[in-house]
């Protein structure tokens, strides 16, 4: 079983020298972004430069996150990039139909993509958006801009939609989603707290904005000595006696248990970031 990635690092798509710093960070998946973190009057430059980047090869998987759909720009930053061999993917913010996937997978002829909910209404569609079309590969939530429009001060505000988001990837035969970005870059006790809470309701991995996070999330997600071990035991019974069974201390075990094992297993077998 491949290891998922656990780590998204976003780098501004207008500062090329960033964004070469962002690849040989360490993350998984590297996000350049053309939207939120770009000045209305840098767009141009920075759809230029990271079309030029995505030309040849990249030394990680590298996304872009375009626009929004329903406005110009949008569509200039799919035609621009979309086609590119460098791509390794496109994320769309602020989906609220299953109709924007739709379209995007027909004009851009099949680029994986990666849904950013991060409304009310997208969260309401959170499962037809993640069912719309084979290029879908994720869902994930746009926290910053969800908690703007519900208009949500605590943080246990969210949790509702962030459990909504989990189930309808799991519904939709999706990955899990990986967390929103933890915006204060110094708070790395915190980082890691919101880290185990995100595990505990089912995300796997996060997006980050600084490189100094990455080491956080990772060791928030791998798995503990512990788990591990668990994990070690329920594989080697079932590799003995396929079939449900019940193990020597009383743990009942059958094919999803089991599944979730080999998952454990898989992140314990991919590098932690130094």
């Amino acid at each position: 079983m491949t290891a998922p990635p656990l780590t998204w690092l976003y780098a501004p798509g207008d500062r090329p020298k960033v964004v070469a710093k962002a690849l040989a960070a360490g993350a998984d998946v590297v996000v350049i972004d053309l939207e939120d973190a770009v000045a209305p009057d840098r767009k141009e430059y920075a759809r230029e430069a990271t079309a030029e980047l995505l030309t040849g090869p990249q030394p990680v998987p590298v996304h872009v996150r375009v626009n929004a759909l329903d406005g110009p720009l949008g569509p200039a930053d799919l035609a621009a990039v979309a086609a590119l061999p460098g791509l390794s993917g496109l994320r769309l913010p602020k989906v609220t139909s299953p109709e924007q996937i739709t379209g995007v997978a027909e004009a851009t002829g099949g680029p994986p993509l990666y849904a950013l909910l991060e409304t009310a209404l997208g969260v309401e569609r959170a499962y037809g958006i993640a069912a719309a079309h084979p290029s879908l590969r994720g869902v994930f939530l746009g926290e910053a801009d969800l908690r703007a429009d519900l208009g949500v001060r605590g943080d246990a505000g969210l949790d509702w939609s962030r459990s909504r988001v989990v189930v309808a990837a799991r519904a939709a035969g999706l990955a899990p989603p990986a967390q929103s970005v933890h915006p204060d870059t110094r708070d790395l006790e915190g980082l890691a707290a919101s880290c185990a809470h995100g595990r505990a309701l089912g995300f796997l991995g996060r997006a980050a904005i600084h490189p100094r996070q990455l080491p956080i999330i990772e060791r928030a997600y791998l798995p503990t000595e512990r788990e591990l071990e668990e994990a070690e035991t329920i594989v080697k019974a079932a590799t003995a006696q396929p079939g449900a069974q019940a193990l020597p201390d009383g743990r009942f075990i059958d094919a999803a248990v089991v599944a979730t094992a080999r998952r454990t297993l898989s992140l314990a077998r991919r590098p932690v970031i130094a």
